[in-house]
């Protein structure tokens, strides 16, 4: 299961399809090279596509969804995913 050479600019057009929102939340996402408005909300979300059949060489537009780098943790940490556990953690959850 491989990403197809010509990903980045398959998920660009998603992202751009998608008006740079998140499909699940409705976060409005940073677009490239932009920087977040203020310097007290330093959190910035970044849009990223994700496979609903976790297949990554299956890109039709039905299996495809712009998710915000929270939603997509999220999913992926409910077991839904097909990454192992703690690869998308942000912090070492073995300490708590």
């Amino acid at each position: 299961m491989e990403y197809p050479k010509h990903w980045k600019e398959l998920a660009k057009n998603i992202k751009e399809k998608a008006n740079w929102r998140c499909q699940k939340c409705g976060r409005v996402c940073l677009r490239p090279g932009e920087k977040p408005n203020d310097i007290i909300n330093l959190r910035a979300y970044n849009l990223q596509v994700h496979h609903w059949n976790r297949d990554p060489s299956d890109n039709r537009l039905e299996n495809l969804i712009c998710l915000c780098s929270g939603c997509h943790i999220n999913y992926h940490r409910g077991g839904k995913g097909n990454v192992s556990v703690g690869q998308l953690s942000l912090f070492d959850l073995s300490k708590f």
